[in-house]
């Protein structure tokens, strides 16, 4: 079942319909198509609807959507089964196929290319180079094949005048190693003739509407397509012939072609131009060409000799025994022979772009017992089932084709559906469905069968019309139930006398002019063109003519026919599909106009009705709208039931299903097969359905906290590794910068300067500041020896200890409010005294044995210390000499900050020794004045 879609846009699978009838059928189909879903599903088989406008759902994200997926897993689509025939082949090693069908304008041809490009986009992930090679030759061979093989019709602007059918190679990697492609009978009458508003392929108006004049002069044409009898009733058409042109060029260039090749391509379809602008005329008993110039430019581009190609066109040799004749050609006999040679050209030359292709790409030089069993995928993209108003030979053999092929769908798919019932032992309802074998027996059957009846007229001896055809036909099959004609039914008026037959098909019934019949199956070509076309110069157009070697005198076998050879090719394909897993993909035309928004419901109701869709569905329900087997409907629906979930330790896959459904109390509703299980109307499917996507969500959420839950603790655990590794490495360069430092500055005491000529080493970035300090401190070492004095009597008495600061001393003169009057003091002690230096200056806090505070400053110098005022502009108030400053105990209070302002004062009761110079405090609670 496809992903489960919301009823706004109807079923996904037509199988799902709650009552299976043709109405509802077309309901379904309708409201999809207006809802923008052009793919729908009958079990495994692809329903599309031409959308007629361009649809933004065959990107890369939409590739990636369907890549690895199983069908129910995602909404109807073309790559949906590209990718499910693609998997059988990889992981099952089985070749598969895919049957594309549906009548011209049906989308049969772009459906074939979204295929190709979906299975050219999974393949290959390792990006090798040969493997895009191949892929994109293969891509670029559906570019030319329908420059020569398509053309504008009245239903399609780009319909496939030839069946094609491709087979892609893959090794036992899955990536695509080669391929090959059949054609089946090229529409070649389209070459001479096109019915009114239609034209003939592609190829024609690319050249004269693309190519550089250059190219065209040489070639002896113009640009304007009425110019040529062959074509001029082309209609006007919105391709842009012009850039299709460079396409096919550089596709052909791209698949392989020669510069030779290509040129002798386009020399053909000039010269197939101009012979159809050759006229005959008769002078007495004498045909003529009328129009001699174009023979002279017909012999330059087929490299041959003008009188030979003059004397092909108007004589006809004829072996008779020993003797060869000279058989002059009537104006009309010289008309049929141009035409024929005309037709024949296109044709070989169609068949020897597909053989080149086919040179270019072919599996080589691989071994099975080396490389592994070599893998295929088919995909068949053929002319659809028509219905005209005058339906020819050609179309007569496309219906047939369509006939072979819907036997094919009713044998491996309609027939295949009710045994799989047998098969697994359920008990079902059977289905009639119309088996079309009778419809194919009376076309193919020896002896009886419509191409026999038309191969014994053509083999008469003497003149034979398509009236005797006709009349064979009356008498071979006048009880056949799905054959009659107007001697057969003489009341019938839509049936002419002696040219009409109508054949009752699977798809309806369709009448047939048998005017033509005979020459087109003989299709004779005189072997004077054979000849003259292998004896070109040209080595290319030689090789499409080999017959042309043997003499006239040589006794041959009668060619096959062509309603022979196209029945040969039809089995053949036939054989080939049935050994192949197959897939379909049903297209449908949804109106005439070409229109995004019509949806004509008589026109697809026919449609439905020939490709047999509705049998399939009444087929494929048989009673039970879905089936799956035991494992992959476990694995899909096992998180509703707490006893598969998530896993089971039942017996089997059979029993733990059986469980699932009992518990969601959906047992009445299912049976139970060998090794499927069957649901039997869609409600219960549904209801299965949105259990499903309640608990995904919950699993969902589920796994996504265990799994960011997990990347969490993945990237702690990474972060605390690289935090230890980084701490781990800091230590180490720390340790060997201060390692490196010591062994420089290891014996400095003994050198003259100290060790300033030293260098230092480079610090690592986390010790940059630290060793500017660290160079600071030595060049200021002896106030850190004071620093280092004054840590142990500074320890818990104050956060900041001072080692970020230059020891000054003098504070007072840096105090903005007090500068100017202690320098005055300073200035006129040191007249009166004498004395060199200032040691020490700062304000200091006085406690009395009262315990009474009040400010002070204290000026120490190389003789003095002085006790002062700061509240009268630092007045004198004691000098002690130092030598008379002894054991006497006296307290105060240093500065703790250099900033006056925010001062942090600390209490030393202390006593001064006269030792020196400097003030450093050396142990607690005493002041020292120490030496330098």
């Amino acid at each position: 079942m496809a992903e489960h879609e919301s009823l706004e846009y109807g079923k996904a699978d037509f199988v799902l319909l709650d009552n299976v009838s043709t109405d509802e059928f077309m309901a379904n189909l309708k409201l999809r198509f207006e809802k923008g879903r052009i793919y729908s599903y009958i079990g495994e088989v692809v329903v599309s609807v031409n959308p007629y406008r361009a649809m933004n759902i065959y990107g890369r994200d939409v590739v990636e959507q369907y890549k690895g997926r199983e069908l129910y897993e995602r909404p109807p689509h073309l790559f949906a089964i590209a990718d499910a025939a693609y998997k059988a082949m990889k992981r099952r090693n089985k070749d598969t196929c895919i049957v594309i069908s549906g009548e011209s304008g049906a989308g049969k041809t772009e459906a074939s290319k979204y295929i190709m490009q979906y299975i050219a986009a999974i393949t290959n992930p390792n990006q090798r180079a040969e493997v895009e090679r191949v892929k994109n030759m293969l891509l670029k061979s559906n570019c030319v094949l329908e420059a020569f093989g398509n053309a504008k019709t009245n239903r399609n602007d780009n319909s496939s005048r030839f069946g094609k059918y491709m087979d892609i190679n893959f090794d036992f990697k899955g990536d695509p190693i080669g391929g090959h492609i059949s054609n089946y009978l090229l529409e070649k009458s389209r070459v001479i003739f096109q019915q009114e508003g239609e034209r003939s392929f592609h190829s024609y108006y690319q050249l004269l509407r693309g190519a550089p004049d250059s190219l065209l002069r040489s070639l002896h044409i113009q640009k304007d397509p009425t110019a040529y009898n062959y074509i001029k009733v082309g209609g006007q058409s919105s391709i842009n012939d012009g850039a299709d042109f460079k396409a096919v060029a550089d596709a052909m260039k791209v698949i392989g072609f020669t510069g030779d090749e290509i040129q002798t391509v386009y020399k053909i379809l000039a010269a197939i131009l101009h012979l159809g602008n050759l006229a005959f005329g008769v002078d007495g008993d004498v045909t003529l060409i009328q129009s001699t110039e174009l023979v002279s430019v017909i012999r330059e581009l087929l490299s041959a000799k003008e009188e030979h190609v003059e004397k092909a066109l108007l004589y006809r040799t004829v072996s008779t025994g020993r003797d060869v004749i000279e058989k002059e050609h009537t104006a009309q006999e010289a008309g049929y022979g141009r035409d024929a040679l005309a037709k024949a050209m296109y044709e070989r030359m169609f068949c020897w772009i597909v053989g080149r292709i086919n040179d270019i790409i072919e599996v080589k030089n691989y071994d099975a017992r080396v490389h592994g069993k070599n893998t295929v995928i088919g995909v068949l993209d053929i002319y659809g089932f028509e219905i005209f108003q005058n339906n020819s030979f050609e179309q007569f053999c496309i219906n047939y084709c369509n006939e072979k092929l819907q036997q094919l769908f009713i044998q491996l798919v309609l027939k295949q559906e009710q045994e799989e019932y047998q098969r697994e032992g359920i008990p079902w309802k059977h289905i009639d469905y119309f088996n079309n074998q009778i419809i194919v027996d009376l076309v193919e059957q020896q002896h009886k069968g419509i191409f026999s009846v038309l191969d014994e007229a053509c083999m008469n001896v003497g003149k034979v019309t398509d009236e005797v055809f006709l009349q064979g036909l009356n008498v071979k099959l006048a009880k056949h139930a799905h054959y009659t004609s107007r001697k057969l039914s003489p009341t019938d008026k839509t049936l002419e006398f002696d040219r009409d037959f109508r054949i009752r098909h699977y798809a309806g019934d369709v009448v047939y002019s048998v005017v033509g019949f005979i020459d087109k199956n003989k299709d004779t070509l005189f072997q004077d063109f054979k000849r003259l076309l292998y004896n070109s110069s040209n080595p290319v157009l030689k090789a499409m003519w080999p017959e042309g070697k043997l003499s006239i005198t040589e006794v041959t076998k009668r060619p096959l026919t062509a309603a022979t050879l196209f029945k040969t090719s039809m089995i053949s394909l036939v054989e080939n599909l049935a050994c192949k897993e197959p897939y379909y993909v049903r297209c449908i035309k949804p109106n005439d106009v070409k229109s995004p928004l019509l949806f004509e419901q008589e026109r697809c109701r026919h449609q439905v009705g020939y490709l047999g869709l509705l049998e399939n569905v009444r087929v494929r329900r048989a009673g039970f709208a879905y089936r799956q087997t035991y494992p992959r409907f476990l694995q899909r629906y096992k998180m509703i039931s707490e006893f598969t979930w998530p896993n089971h330790d039942l017996p089997s896959d059979t029993e733990a299903v059986k469980r699932l459904l009992q518990g969601c109390g959906f047992d009445h509703d299912v049976a139970y097969g060998k090794t499927k299980v069957f649901i039997r109307t869609p409600r219960t499917l549904f209801s299965l359905e949105e259990q499903r996507v309640d608990m995904v969500q919950r699993i969902v959420l589920f796994l996504q906290k265990v799994w960011r839950g997990t990347i969490a603790r993945m990237r702690y655990r990474r972060m605390r590794a690289a935090l230890v590794i980084l701490r781990a490495y800091r230590r180490y360069k720390v340790r060997s910068y201060v390692r490196e430092v010591n062994r420089r500055f290891k014996n400095i005491r003994s050198m003259k300067d100290h060790g300033r000529h030293v260098k230092w080493p480079t610090p690592p970035k986390v010790l940059r500041k630290f060793e500017e300090a660290l160079r600071s401190i030595y060049k200021e070492a002896l106030q850190v020896r004071a620093k280092v004095a004054s840590l142990e009597a500074l320890k818990g008495q104050r956060v900041d200890l001072g080692l970020q600061r230059a020891w000054e001393g003098n504070y007072l003169v840096s105090r903005p409010d007090a500068a100017s009057s202690f320098t005055l003091v300073s200035s006129e002690l040191q007249r009166k005294d004498k004395f060199m230096r200032i040691l020490f200056s700062g304000n200091v806090r006085k406690i009395n044995r009262f315990h009474k505070a009040e400010d002070r400053a204290v000026l120490i110098t190389d003789r003095h210390l002085y006790k002062m005022d700061p509240l009268k502009q630092y007045k004198l108030m004691k000098s002690i000499p130092l030598y008379n400053v002894g054991s006497a105990p006296f307290a105060f209070y240093l500065l703790g900050r250099r900033a006056p302002q925010n001062p942090d004062l600390l209490l030393f009761p202390s006593f001064l020794k006269t030792t020196g110079h400097f003030l450093t405090f050396y142990r607690p609670n005493h002041l020292f004045l120490e030496p330098r």
